[in-house]
């Protein structure tokens, strides 16, 4: 049987490889599931400590967050979309170029 400890080590790897891919890549899309394995991480440790305790808020809100994470994903990959088809790559720096294109 798995421990608190176990899990909360998972966790740890899990925050570690995504603030890693965040901090040192320069692809939107890595960023992008890079950010996804951190939150993935914080949702593991709302189910630890709810399985720990007994209560079931802390799985209600990693249904919540995992809810959340599907919405923002759709919205981030229509924009990568966005800008992949107009200049063909998808770094930071073109989100720039993309919102003087903009015709309010």
């Amino acid at each position: 049987m798995l421990s608190l400890t176990h899990y909360l080590f998972l966790s740890f790897a899990l925050f570690f490889i995504g603030l890693t891919g965040v901090l040192t890549r320069r692809n939107v899309i890595v960023k992008l599931f890079s950010i996804e394995i951190i939150l993935n991480a914080t949702t593991i440790n709302f189910a630890a400590f709810a399985r720990l305790y007994g209560d079931a808020s802390g799985q209600v809100f990693a249904i919540l967050v995992v809810a959340m994470l599907v919405l923002e994903l759709l919205v981030a990959l229509a924009i990568i979309a966005a800008v992949c088809s107009r200049w063909k790559c998808a770094t930071p720096d073109d989100e720039k170029d993309l919102s003087s294109q903009l015709d309010y």
